[in-house]
């Protein structure tokens, strides 16, 4: 499967961006890890947004990349995991 079918070059960039901003937001600890996710999908659609213009494509970008930064977060955390 190619993400590029789903996401588009310029919003790829938000990806690690928000993968950044997750990893802030948890090390500060003001703020439940549970809210974390919720922080970052309007962090993720606007600045899907301020790229790619105001519009519904782009917003749904932004959930993507917000999905894609999420998903690949727990898969590094769940593999990097020792078998209990």
């Amino acid at each position: 499967m190619d993400i590029l079918t789903y996401i588009t070059e310029n919003s790829l960039i938000l990806v690690p961006v928000l993968i950044i901003v997750g990893t802030i937001l948890k090390n500060v600890q003001i703020v439940p890890d549970k809210y974390i996710p919720v922080i970052l999908l309007p962090l993720g659609v606007l600045g899907a947004m301020a790229i790619g213009g105001w519009n519904v494509e782009t917003a749904i970008q932004g959930i993507l990349v917000t999905g894609c930064a999420v998903y690949g977060h727990q898969i590094y955390k769940q593999l990097k995991k020792e078998d209990e």
